[in-house]
């Protein structure tokens, strides 16, 4: 089953409708999400709606948490705090208690789903930060897992000079940001999975990105987190 895999939205709605929109356009059936529906931008609360409504196959990334508890907020850039309270106050309680609610790590479909990495999703480690990533398929016992968080999308398979997703090799898939890519390129990104025919693609789609931006400015939210849409990173 085609399945539209969503993370690092970060409020971010004219992304999340785009990359949903273009996810529907290529088949999917079924869509998930790896975290961070909140944090950054100016819509935290239709985004809520739509990752509950649409994405029953959810885990909590570390703005979520964040928002939620309060938790760890000298650990986020100054921006993010400011985002992070605001999200806090603009969020229904309902919101708050779903947000709250949602697991670490999940497996659906013979597919682990994890916001950070697999060997303790809690530190918020991020991919492109840890040691040997090869280490990281000891944490997981499925034929892929897939993560967010470092907003740069990427594949890493258990086999030397395996790029490609197909049958015989594992993968740890980094689906990329749909709200905030961080590899210089300002498109939104999110991926499709297919795990019984383990095929996977990573899709980029043009959004409104001045939108997004201006809805920032006018929140009173940081600058610098509209600006960083427009450069993507």
């Amino acid at each position: 089953m085609l399945t539209a895999l969503f993370s690092d939205i970060h409020g971010n709605l004219e992304a999340f409708e785009a990359v949903f929109e273009e996810a529907i356009s290529r088949g999917a059936t079924r869509f998930w999400c790896l975290g961070d529906t909140v944090g950054y931008g100016a819509d935290p609360g239709p985004c809520v709606e739509l990752v509950r409504r649409w994405c029953p196959v959810t885990v909590l990334g570390n703005h979520d948490d964040a928002v939620v508890t309060g938790d760890d907020l000298e650990v986020l850039p100054k921006p993010a705090q400011v985002a992070v309270e605001r999200h806090r106050e603009q969020l229904a309680d309902d919101q708050l208690a779903w947000l709250g609610d949602l697991p670490l790590k999940r497996v659906e479909d013979g597919v682990t789903l994890v916001h950070a990495t697999p060997d303790d999703p809690k530190s918020w480690a991020r991919l492109d930060g840890v040691g040997p990533v090869r280490e990281l398929f000891e944490h997981f016992s499925t034929p892929v897992c897939v993560v967010g968080h470092s907003h740069r999308p990427s594949i890493a398979s258990d086999s030397l000079g395996v790029f490609k997703v197909r049958h015989g090799h594992r993968y740890i898939i980094d689906v990329g940001s749909v709200g905030q890519p961080r590899d210089k390129d300002p498109r939104a990104s999110f991926g499709l999975l297919d795990p019984e025919a383990m095929t996977y693609e990573n899709v980029r789609v043009h959004y409104d990105i001045e939108r997004a931006a201006e809805k920032i400015r006018k929140a009173g939210l940081p600058d610098s987190l509209a600006s960083r849409l427009e450069r993507g990173e």
